[in-house]
């Protein structure tokens, strides 16, 4: 099977986890369709766009660059589904098929764990606490910067989840 060696979605390299393209075969046509695991952040950018501009450079040198329409499929992990109506498939005739009618479709979450894709790239979540505290504790969280009480914080739970 044709193998994916970088992808770039509206002129951005796009970190991929795990990839299959492949030819989707249905009734009212074919559609080249590129399955791609990314991180949190990347799938946090682009899930709610209906359309992109991308460019899939293939193990064998081949560049395809394409309108595609984007899916957000379930899952465990971050993934998104790609794809584009094709006139003519005789350019990709080594590229795995699938029917509509198959049970069996690629699968790319296969191997990867959100610990994985953690490794490589964090999501930072925005985190509202209410604490009571003395009144000097208070009043030295309030004169310190948000960037500074992130990373204190950061440091500290850090700490507290490795002894745990």
């Amino acid at each position: 099977m044709i193998g994916v060696k970088s992808v770039t979605i509206d002129g951005e390299s796009v970190y991929v986890f795990n990839s299959a393209i492949y030819i989707f075969d249905s009734t009212s046509g074919s559609s080249l369709v590129l399955d791609i695991i990314v991180s949190e952040i990347t799938f946090k950018k682009y899930k709610d766009r209906e359309s992109l501009i991308v460019e899939i450079e293939m193990d064998d040198g081949r560049l395809i660059s394409s309108f595609m329409y984007l899916k957000t499929l379930p899952g465990e992990l971050p993934q998104l589904n790609l794809f584009c109506d094709l006139d003519d498939t005789e350019d990709y005739e080594d590229f795995h098929r699938v029917n509509e009618n198959d049970s069996v479709f690629p699968n790319v979450e296969e191997g990867i764990t959100l610990a994985d894709i953690r490794k490589v790239e964090m999501p930072n979540e925005k985190v509202t606490l209410k604490l009571n505290l003395p009144i000097d504790q208070a009043e030295w969280l309030k004169k310190q910067k948000a960037k500074d009480l992130n990373a204190i914080f950061k440091e500290l739970l850090y700490e507290y989840i490795r002894k745990q």
